[in-house]
């Protein structure tokens, strides 16, 4: 019986229920009267599931990416100190490019 967090989350709380009836652990006592998100966890718990969905970054270097990000939160810190509105603005856009490129290479 091997279940993956997706799998669980899309089934019913009676479908749940009847997983957990079959399982003896100290995180499902009581499973009968859980509600289908702790009823969730505790099954994740029991069956030692990670509920973090983890997403791979593809087609391009993340840490390099990620360095350049706290580059600019460094500049952006002394934009702020110099009151430099239109350094500020260039980046802040920057980053947000950035963190956008991320999430788009994110599968």
């Amino acid at each position: 019986m091997s279940f993956t967090y997706e799998e669980l989350k899309h089934k019913t709380v009676a479908e749940l229920r009847e997983i957990a009836a079959g399982l003896d652990h100290e995180a499902l006592r009581g499973y009968t009267q859980l509600n289908k998100e702790h009823l969730l966890a505790a099954l994740c718990k029991a069956l030692n599931i990670d509920m973090h969905v983890h997403h791979a970054v593809v087609g391009i270097d993340k840490t390099r990416i990620k360095a350049q990000i706290r580059e600019l939160k460094k500049k952006r810190d002394e934009a702020i100190a110099a009151h430099n509105r239109n350094e500020l603005k260039s980046i802040r856009r920057q980053i947000h490019d950035l963190k956008k490129a991320l999430r788009k290479a994110a599968v």
